[in-house]
Protein backbone atom coordinates (compact mmCIF):
# COMPACT_ATOMS: atom_id res chain seq x y z
CA UNK A 1 0.00 0.00 0.00
CA UNK A 2 1.60 3.32 -1.01
CA UNK A 3 1.84 6.00 1.62
CA UNK A 4 -0.97 8.50 1.15
CA UNK A 5 0.21 12.04 0.37
CA UNK A 6 -0.18 14.83 2.93
CA UNK A 7 -2.98 17.27 2.20
CA UNK A 8 -1.21 19.71 -0.09
CA UNK A 9 -3.64 22.55 0.58
CA UNK A 10 -3.13 22.29 4.33
CA UNK A 11 0.62 22.35 3.69
CA UNK A 12 0.22 25.43 1.52
CA UNK A 13 -1.80 27.25 4.19
CA UNK A 14 0.88 26.49 6.76
CA UNK A 15 3.59 27.77 4.41
CA UNK A 16 1.59 30.97 3.98
CA UNK A 17 1.30 31.39 7.72
CA UNK A 18 5.05 30.88 8.10
CA UNK A 19 5.84 33.30 5.27
CA UNK A 20 7.44 30.57 3.17
CA UNK A 21 4.88 30.28 0.35
CA UNK A 22 6.97 32.43 -1.99
CA UNK A 23 9.78 29.85 -1.81
CA UNK A 24 7.61 27.48 -3.84
CA UNK A 25 8.11 29.49 -6.99
CA UNK A 26 11.86 30.12 -6.74
CA UNK A 27 12.64 26.77 -8.37
CA UNK A 28 10.91 25.68 -11.62
CA UNK A 29 8.74 22.66 -10.88
CA UNK A 30 6.51 20.97 -13.46
CA UNK A 31 3.84 18.25 -13.17
CA UNK A 32 6.42 15.68 -14.31
CA UNK A 33 9.89 15.11 -12.87
CA UNK A 34 12.43 13.53 -15.23
CA UNK A 35 9.69 11.90 -17.30
CA UNK A 36 8.04 10.47 -14.18
CA UNK A 37 4.62 11.39 -12.82
CA UNK A 38 5.62 11.09 -9.19
CA UNK A 39 3.36 9.95 -6.40
CA UNK A 40 4.18 11.16 -2.90
CA UNK A 41 5.22 7.62 -1.94
CA UNK A 42 8.15 7.87 -4.38
CA UNK A 43 8.78 11.60 -4.25
CA UNK A 44 9.48 11.48 -0.50
CA UNK A 45 12.41 9.13 -1.18
CA UNK A 46 14.07 11.41 -3.76
CA UNK A 47 16.25 14.46 -3.30
CA UNK A 48 14.06 17.57 -3.69
CA UNK A 49 15.09 20.51 -5.91
CA UNK A 50 17.64 22.83 -4.30
CA UNK A 51 16.16 24.99 -1.58
CA UNK A 52 12.90 23.04 -1.17
CA UNK A 53 11.76 20.54 1.40
CA UNK A 54 9.82 17.47 0.31
CA UNK A 55 6.61 19.11 1.50
CA UNK A 56 7.32 22.31 -0.46
CA UNK A 57 8.19 20.27 -3.54
CA UNK A 58 4.91 18.37 -3.23
CA UNK A 59 2.87 21.57 -2.91
CA UNK A 60 4.63 23.15 -5.93
CA UNK A 61 4.07 20.00 -7.97
CA UNK A 62 0.39 19.84 -7.00
CA UNK A 63 -0.08 23.45 -8.11
CA UNK A 64 1.14 22.37 -11.56
CA UNK A 65 -1.38 19.54 -11.63
CA UNK A 66 -4.46 21.68 -11.06
CA UNK A 67 -7.05 22.01 -13.80
CA UNK A 68 -7.28 18.41 -15.00
CA UNK A 69 -10.13 17.14 -17.17
CA UNK A 70 -13.01 15.76 -15.10
CA UNK A 71 -14.97 12.64 -16.01
CA UNK A 72 -18.37 11.63 -14.57
CA UNK A 73 -16.92 8.89 -12.37
CA UNK A 74 -17.44 9.58 -8.66
CA UNK A 75 -15.54 7.97 -5.81
CA UNK A 76 -17.31 6.07 -3.04
CA UNK A 77 -17.27 9.28 -0.99
CA UNK A 78 -18.61 11.26 -3.98
CA UNK A 79 -15.44 13.06 -5.03
CA UNK A 80 -14.64 13.47 -8.71
CA UNK A 81 -11.88 11.95 -10.84
CA UNK A 82 -9.66 13.96 -13.19
CA UNK A 83 -6.73 13.37 -15.51
CA UNK A 84 -3.96 15.40 -17.09
CA UNK A 85 -2.15 15.04 -20.40
CA UNK A 86 1.50 15.79 -19.58
CA UNK A 87 4.16 15.22 -22.22
CA UNK A 88 4.74 11.50 -21.43
CA UNK A 89 1.03 10.81 -21.96
CA UNK A 90 0.89 12.76 -25.22
CA UNK A 91 3.98 11.01 -26.60
CA UNK A 92 2.59 7.58 -25.82
CA UNK A 93 -0.82 8.45 -27.25
CA UNK A 94 0.87 9.58 -30.46
CA UNK A 95 2.69 6.28 -30.71
CA UNK A 96 -0.51 4.31 -30.03
CA UNK A 97 -2.27 6.25 -32.80
CA UNK A 98 0.53 5.38 -35.23
CA UNK A 99 1.08 1.77 -34.23
CA UNK A 100 -2.37 0.44 -33.29
CA UNK A 101 -4.79 2.34 -35.54
CA UNK A 102 -4.98 3.63 -39.08
CA UNK A 103 -3.02 2.26 -42.03
CA UNK A 104 0.24 0.78 -40.77
CA UNK A 105 2.67 -1.59 -42.41
CA UNK A 106 2.19 -5.17 -41.31
CA UNK A 107 3.14 -8.47 -42.99
CA UNK A 108 0.62 -10.00 -45.38
CA UNK A 109 0.17 -12.90 -42.99
CA UNK A 110 -1.41 -10.51 -40.46
CA UNK A 111 -3.53 -8.46 -42.84
CA UNK A 112 -4.59 -11.19 -45.27
CA UNK A 113 -8.12 -12.55 -44.62
CA UNK A 114 -6.74 -16.03 -45.35
CA UNK A 115 -4.30 -16.06 -42.47
CA UNK A 116 -5.08 -13.22 -40.04
CA UNK A 117 -7.36 -15.40 -37.91
CA UNK A 118 -4.41 -17.60 -36.96
CA UNK A 119 -2.67 -14.58 -35.44
CA UNK A 120 -5.88 -13.37 -33.82
CA UNK A 121 -6.50 -16.77 -32.25
CA UNK A 122 -2.97 -16.81 -30.83
CA UNK A 123 -3.51 -13.42 -29.17
CA UNK A 124 -6.99 -14.36 -27.90
CA UNK A 125 -5.64 -17.54 -26.33
CA UNK A 126 -2.76 -15.64 -24.70
CA UNK A 127 -5.09 -12.95 -23.34
CA UNK A 128 -7.58 -15.55 -22.11
CA UNK A 129 -4.89 -17.47 -20.22
CA UNK A 130 -3.05 -14.56 -18.61
CA UNK A 131 -6.17 -12.53 -17.78
CA UNK A 132 -7.57 -15.58 -15.99
CA UNK A 133 -4.27 -16.27 -14.23
CA UNK A 134 -4.33 -12.71 -12.86
CA UNK A 135 -7.62 -13.62 -11.20
CA UNK A 136 -6.39 -16.89 -9.72
CA UNK A 137 -6.62 -19.52 -12.48
CA UNK A 138 -3.95 -22.18 -11.94
CA UNK A 139 -2.84 -24.21 -14.94
CA UNK A 140 0.01 -24.22 -17.43
CA UNK A 141 -0.19 -22.34 -20.71
CA UNK A 142 0.52 -25.54 -22.63
CA UNK A 143 -2.45 -27.34 -21.06
CA UNK A 144 -4.72 -24.33 -21.55
CA UNK A 145 -3.73 -23.96 -25.22
CA UNK A 146 -4.26 -27.68 -25.80
CA UNK A 147 -7.76 -27.46 -24.27
CA UNK A 148 -8.77 -24.52 -26.49
CA UNK A 149 -7.23 -25.80 -29.73
CA UNK A 150 -8.69 -29.30 -29.37
CA UNK A 151 -12.08 -28.12 -28.03
CA UNK A 152 -11.62 -30.38 -25.02
CA UNK A 153 -14.05 -29.80 -22.16
CA UNK A 154 -12.46 -28.06 -19.13
CA UNK A 155 -11.71 -30.34 -16.19
CA UNK A 156 -11.66 -27.78 -13.37
CA UNK A 157 -12.56 -24.20 -12.45
CA UNK A 158 -9.25 -22.78 -13.69
CA UNK A 159 -9.68 -24.28 -17.14
CA UNK A 160 -13.32 -23.12 -17.23
CA UNK A 161 -12.19 -19.55 -16.41
CA UNK A 162 -9.74 -19.61 -19.30
CA UNK A 163 -12.24 -21.09 -21.74
CA UNK A 164 -14.82 -18.48 -20.66
CA UNK A 165 -12.33 -15.70 -21.22
CA UNK A 166 -11.41 -17.03 -24.66
CA UNK A 167 -15.06 -17.17 -25.68
CA UNK A 168 -15.63 -13.69 -24.26
CA UNK A 169 -12.74 -12.23 -26.26
CA UNK A 170 -14.18 -13.78 -29.43
CA UNK A 171 -17.57 -12.33 -28.47
CA UNK A 172 -16.03 -8.88 -27.98
CA UNK A 173 -14.84 -8.91 -31.61
CA UNK A 174 -18.47 -9.14 -32.78
CA UNK A 175 -19.54 -6.16 -30.65
CA UNK A 176 -17.15 -3.50 -31.88
CA UNK A 177 -19.81 -1.70 -33.93
CA UNK A 178 -22.37 -1.71 -31.11
CA UNK A 179 -22.89 0.90 -28.40
CA UNK A 180 -22.29 -0.18 -24.82
CA UNK A 181 -25.35 -0.75 -22.65
CA UNK A 182 -25.74 -2.06 -19.09
CA UNK A 183 -27.34 -5.22 -20.51
CA UNK A 184 -24.28 -5.79 -22.72
CA UNK A 185 -21.91 -5.31 -19.77
CA UNK A 186 -23.93 -7.88 -17.80
CA UNK A 187 -23.74 -10.30 -20.72
CA UNK A 188 -19.97 -9.90 -20.94
CA UNK A 189 -19.62 -10.60 -17.21
CA UNK A 190 -21.91 -13.63 -17.58
CA UNK A 191 -19.69 -14.99 -20.35
CA UNK A 192 -16.62 -14.47 -18.17
CA UNK A 193 -18.00 -16.21 -15.07
CA UNK A 194 -20.48 -18.86 -16.21
CA UNK A 195 -19.94 -22.27 -14.55
CA UNK A 196 -17.17 -20.89 -12.26
CA UNK A 197 -19.16 -19.31 -9.40
CA UNK A 198 -20.19 -20.80 -6.07
CA UNK A 199 -23.48 -18.98 -6.60
CA UNK A 200 -24.45 -19.52 -10.27
CA UNK A 201 -27.09 -16.78 -10.05
CA UNK A 202 -24.32 -14.17 -9.70
CA UNK A 203 -23.41 -14.56 -13.39
CA UNK A 204 -24.84 -11.67 -15.39
CA UNK A 205 -26.07 -9.50 -12.54
CA UNK A 206 -24.69 -6.82 -10.21
CA UNK A 207 -23.93 -7.67 -6.61
CA UNK A 208 -26.56 -7.31 -3.92
CA UNK A 209 -26.29 -5.23 -0.75
CA UNK A 210 -25.48 -8.35 1.30
CA UNK A 211 -22.61 -9.35 -0.99
CA UNK A 212 -19.34 -7.67 -0.03
CA UNK A 213 -16.53 -7.46 -2.57
CA UNK A 214 -13.98 -5.34 -0.70
CA UNK A 215 -10.51 -5.66 -2.23
CA UNK A 216 -8.26 -7.05 0.50
CA UNK A 217 -4.99 -8.92 0.73
CA UNK A 218 -4.33 -12.28 2.37
CA UNK A 219 -3.77 -10.56 5.72
CA UNK A 220 -7.09 -8.74 5.67
CA UNK A 221 -5.75 -5.26 4.83
CA UNK A 222 -8.38 -3.37 2.84
CA UNK A 223 -7.10 -1.76 -0.37
CA UNK A 224 -10.38 -0.66 -1.92
CA UNK A 225 -13.98 -0.19 -0.78
CA UNK A 226 -16.26 -0.21 -3.84
CA UNK A 227 -19.42 1.91 -3.94
CA UNK A 228 -22.56 0.49 -2.26
CA UNK A 229 -24.81 -1.83 -4.24
CA UNK A 230 -27.75 0.59 -4.33
CA UNK A 231 -25.68 3.00 -6.48
CA UNK A 232 -24.58 0.45 -9.08
CA UNK A 233 -27.45 0.78 -11.52
CA UNK A 234 -26.99 4.54 -11.86
CA UNK A 235 -23.22 4.22 -12.02
CA UNK A 236 -23.50 1.57 -14.75
CA UNK A 237 -25.64 3.92 -16.88
CA UNK A 238 -23.14 6.75 -16.34
CA UNK A 239 -20.27 4.43 -17.33
CA UNK A 240 -22.01 3.41 -20.56
CA UNK A 241 -22.72 7.06 -21.41
CA UNK A 242 -19.02 7.76 -20.95
CA UNK A 243 -18.04 4.71 -23.03
CA UNK A 244 -20.33 5.87 -25.85
CA UNK A 245 -18.72 9.37 -25.82
CA UNK A 246 -21.92 11.04 -24.60
CA UNK A 247 -20.03 12.49 -21.65
CA UNK A 248 -18.12 14.64 -20.78
CA UNK A 249 -18.65 17.61 -23.08
CA UNK A 250 -14.88 18.04 -23.55
CA UNK A 251 -13.05 15.89 -26.09
CA UNK A 252 -11.45 12.78 -24.62
CA UNK A 253 -8.91 10.94 -26.76
CA UNK A 254 -10.39 7.51 -27.72
CA UNK A 255 -7.47 5.54 -26.24
CA UNK A 256 -7.76 7.57 -23.01
CA UNK A 257 -11.48 6.85 -22.93
CA UNK A 258 -10.80 3.12 -23.37
CA UNK A 259 -8.25 3.05 -20.55
CA UNK A 260 -10.52 5.01 -18.21
CA UNK A 261 -13.37 2.61 -18.97
CA UNK A 262 -11.09 -0.18 -17.77
CA UNK A 263 -10.45 1.76 -14.56
CA UNK A 264 -14.14 2.66 -14.08
CA UNK A 265 -15.49 -0.89 -14.15
CA UNK A 266 -12.67 -2.15 -11.91
CA UNK A 267 -13.21 0.73 -9.47
CA UNK A 268 -16.97 0.20 -9.17
CA UNK A 269 -16.49 -3.58 -8.79
CA UNK A 270 -20.16 -4.10 -9.61
CA UNK A 271 -20.06 -7.89 -9.73
CA UNK A 272 -19.52 -10.62 -7.21
CA UNK A 273 -16.71 -12.02 -9.37
CA UNK A 274 -15.07 -11.41 -12.73
CA UNK A 275 -14.59 -7.65 -12.33
CA UNK A 276 -10.98 -7.57 -13.52
CA UNK A 277 -11.63 -9.79 -16.54
CA UNK A 278 -14.73 -7.81 -17.47
CA UNK A 279 -12.83 -4.51 -17.12
CA UNK A 280 -10.08 -5.69 -19.46
CA UNK A 281 -12.67 -7.03 -21.92
CA UNK A 282 -14.36 -3.61 -21.97
CA UNK A 283 -11.00 -2.00 -22.73
CA UNK A 284 -10.67 -4.23 -25.79
CA UNK A 285 -14.24 -3.49 -26.88
CA UNK A 286 -13.61 0.25 -26.63
CA UNK A 287 -10.32 0.17 -28.54
CA UNK A 288 -11.85 -1.89 -31.36
CA UNK A 289 -14.96 0.32 -31.29
CA UNK A 290 -12.73 3.34 -31.92
CA UNK A 291 -10.90 1.72 -34.83
CA UNK A 292 -7.69 0.51 -33.14
CA UNK A 293 -7.75 -2.71 -35.14
CA UNK A 294 -4.35 -4.00 -34.07
CA UNK A 295 -5.74 -4.55 -30.55
CA UNK A 296 -7.14 -7.82 -31.90
CA UNK A 297 -3.55 -9.06 -32.01
CA UNK A 298 -2.12 -7.91 -28.66
CA UNK A 299 -2.42 -9.18 -25.09
CA UNK A 300 -2.21 -6.59 -22.32
CA UNK A 301 -2.73 -9.18 -19.58
CA UNK A 302 0.41 -11.01 -20.67
CA UNK A 303 2.41 -7.86 -19.91
CA UNK A 304 0.48 -7.06 -16.70
CA UNK A 305 1.12 -10.56 -15.38
CA UNK A 306 4.90 -10.02 -15.46
CA UNK A 307 4.60 -7.44 -12.67
CA UNK A 308 1.03 -7.49 -11.30
CA UNK A 309 1.92 -5.31 -8.31
CA UNK A 310 2.50 -2.37 -10.68
CA UNK A 311 -0.99 -2.87 -12.08
CA UNK A 312 -2.62 -2.77 -8.67
CA UNK A 313 -0.40 0.11 -7.54
CA UNK A 314 -1.58 2.20 -10.50
CA UNK A 315 -5.10 1.94 -9.08
CA UNK A 316 -3.88 2.77 -5.58
CA UNK A 317 -1.83 5.78 -6.69
CA UNK A 318 -4.94 7.20 -8.32
CA UNK A 319 -7.16 6.62 -5.29
CA UNK A 320 -4.70 7.93 -2.72
CA UNK A 321 -3.80 11.11 -4.64
CA UNK A 322 -7.00 13.08 -5.11
CA UNK A 323 -8.43 10.57 -7.64
CA UNK A 324 -5.80 11.57 -10.21
CA UNK A 325 -6.27 9.15 -13.11
CA UNK A 326 -3.02 10.22 -14.77
CA UNK A 327 -1.18 7.51 -12.84
CA UNK A 328 -3.37 4.79 -14.34
CA UNK A 329 -3.21 6.35 -17.79
CA UNK A 330 0.57 6.36 -17.86
CA UNK A 331 0.79 2.81 -16.57
CA UNK A 332 -1.72 1.49 -19.09
CA UNK A 333 -0.14 3.30 -22.04
CA UNK A 334 3.22 1.79 -21.12
CA UNK A 335 1.59 -1.67 -21.02
CA UNK A 336 0.10 -1.10 -24.46
CA UNK A 337 3.45 -0.01 -25.88
CA UNK A 338 5.10 -3.15 -24.53
CA UNK A 339 2.31 -5.35 -25.92
CA UNK A 340 2.68 -3.78 -29.38
CA UNK A 341 6.46 -4.17 -29.24
CA UNK A 342 6.02 -7.81 -28.27
CA UNK A 343 3.68 -8.39 -31.21
CA UNK A 344 6.20 -6.90 -33.63
CA UNK A 345 8.98 -9.09 -32.16
CA UNK A 346 6.77 -12.16 -32.52
CA UNK A 347 5.99 -11.31 -36.14
CA UNK A 348 9.66 -10.66 -36.95
CA UNK A 349 10.64 -14.00 -35.40
CA UNK A 350 7.80 -15.76 -37.21
CA UNK A 351 8.77 -14.25 -40.55
CA UNK A 352 12.43 -15.12 -39.98
CA UNK A 353 11.41 -18.68 -39.11
CA UNK A 354 9.31 -19.00 -42.26
CA UNK A 355 12.14 -17.72 -44.45
CA UNK A 356 14.55 -20.13 -42.79
CA UNK A 357 12.11 -22.99 -43.31
CA UNK A 358 11.69 -22.09 -46.98
CA UNK A 359 15.47 -22.09 -47.42
CA UNK A 360 15.64 -25.52 -45.80
CA UNK A 361 12.78 -26.66 -48.00
CA UNK A 362 14.79 -25.94 -51.15
CA UNK A 363 17.34 -28.48 -49.96
CA UNK A 364 14.88 -31.33 -49.30
CA UNK A 365 15.74 -33.91 -51.91
CA UNK A 366 12.68 -36.16 -51.54
CA UNK A 367 10.42 -33.37 -52.85
CA UNK A 368 10.55 -32.22 -56.46
CA UNK A 369 10.53 -28.53 -57.32
CA UNK A 370 6.76 -28.52 -57.91
CA UNK A 371 6.06 -30.03 -54.52
CA UNK A 372 8.45 -27.61 -52.82
CA UNK A 373 6.52 -24.76 -54.45
CA UNK A 374 3.21 -26.08 -53.07
CA UNK A 375 4.59 -26.59 -49.56
CA UNK A 376 6.27 -23.18 -49.57
CA UNK A 377 2.93 -21.59 -50.46
CA UNK A 378 1.15 -23.68 -47.81
CA UNK A 379 3.54 -22.50 -45.09
CA UNK A 380 2.50 -18.90 -45.72
CA UNK A 381 -1.15 -19.66 -46.45
CA UNK A 382 -2.45 -22.20 -43.87
CA UNK A 383 -5.97 -21.80 -45.30
CA UNK A 384 -4.80 -22.45 -48.87
CA UNK A 385 -6.65 -24.87 -51.12
CA UNK A 386 -5.23 -26.83 -54.06
CA UNK A 387 -6.69 -29.10 -56.72
CA UNK A 388 -5.05 -31.42 -59.21
CA UNK A 389 -6.21 -29.14 -62.02
CA UNK A 390 -4.83 -25.96 -60.39
CA UNK A 391 -1.50 -27.70 -59.77
CA UNK A 392 -1.44 -29.01 -63.36
CA UNK A 393 -2.04 -25.55 -64.79
CA UNK A 394 0.45 -23.81 -62.46
CA UNK A 395 3.29 -26.11 -63.45
CA UNK A 396 2.25 -27.05 -66.99
CA UNK A 397 2.32 -30.79 -66.39
CA UNK A 398 -0.02 -33.61 -67.34
CA UNK A 399 -2.89 -34.62 -65.06
CA UNK A 400 -1.23 -37.80 -63.79
CA UNK A 401 1.95 -35.92 -62.77
CA UNK A 402 -0.06 -33.30 -60.88
CA UNK A 403 -2.10 -36.03 -59.18
CA UNK A 404 1.04 -37.93 -58.17
CA UNK A 405 2.67 -34.75 -56.73
CA UNK A 406 -0.24 -33.91 -54.46
CA UNK A 407 -1.08 -37.42 -53.26
CA UNK A 408 2.59 -37.98 -52.44
CA UNK A 409 2.44 -34.89 -50.19
CA UNK A 410 -0.62 -36.39 -48.51
CA UNK A 411 1.27 -39.64 -47.92
CA UNK A 412 4.06 -37.60 -46.29
CA UNK A 413 1.47 -35.91 -43.98
CA UNK A 414 2.24 -32.49 -45.45
CA UNK A 415 -1.18 -32.03 -47.05
CA UNK A 416 -4.67 -33.18 -46.11
CA UNK A 417 -7.01 -34.43 -48.84
CA UNK A 418 -10.79 -34.39 -49.12
CA UNK A 419 -12.96 -35.66 -51.97
CA UNK A 420 -16.17 -33.89 -52.92
CA UNK A 421 -17.95 -35.70 -55.69
CA UNK A 422 -15.23 -36.49 -58.22
CA UNK A 423 -12.91 -33.64 -57.23
CA UNK A 424 -10.03 -33.91 -54.77
CA UNK A 425 -9.23 -30.81 -52.69
CA UNK A 426 -5.93 -30.53 -50.83
CA UNK A 427 -5.09 -28.25 -47.89
CA UNK A 428 -2.04 -27.67 -45.63
CA UNK A 429 -1.73 -30.22 -42.87
CA UNK A 430 -2.21 -29.07 -39.30
CA UNK A 431 1.08 -27.93 -37.74
CA UNK A 432 2.82 -28.14 -41.12
CA UNK A 433 5.87 -26.18 -39.95
CA UNK A 434 6.61 -28.63 -37.09
CA UNK A 435 6.19 -31.62 -39.39
CA UNK A 436 8.69 -30.20 -41.86
CA UNK A 437 11.22 -29.45 -39.14
CA UNK A 438 10.80 -32.91 -37.63
CA UNK A 439 11.62 -34.40 -41.02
Amino acid sequence: MPQSPPNWYDLFRKLQEDGQAQDLFRVPVGPVHREQYLHWDKLRRLDPPDGLTHEQWWVALKFQRLGGTAIPLQSSDHRGFTFLLPDPVLRRLHRIDLSVGGSIEMPDQVTSPETRDRYIVNSLIEEAITSSQLEGAVTTRAIAKEMIRTSRAPVDRSEQMILNNYRTMRFIRTLKDKSLTPALVYEIQRCVTIDTLDDPTAAGRVRRADERVDVIDEYGEVFHLPPPADELEGRMIAMCDFANAQTPSAFVHPAVRSILLHFWLAYDHPFLDGNGRTARALFYWSMLHHGYWLCEFISISQIIKRAPSKYYRAFLHTETDDNDLTYFLLYHLEIMEKAVDQLHRYIREKMAGLKSLERELRGIQYLNHRQRSVVSHAIRHPDGRYTIESHRISHDVVYETARSDLHDLVDRNLLDARKSGRTWTFSPAHDLESKLRDG
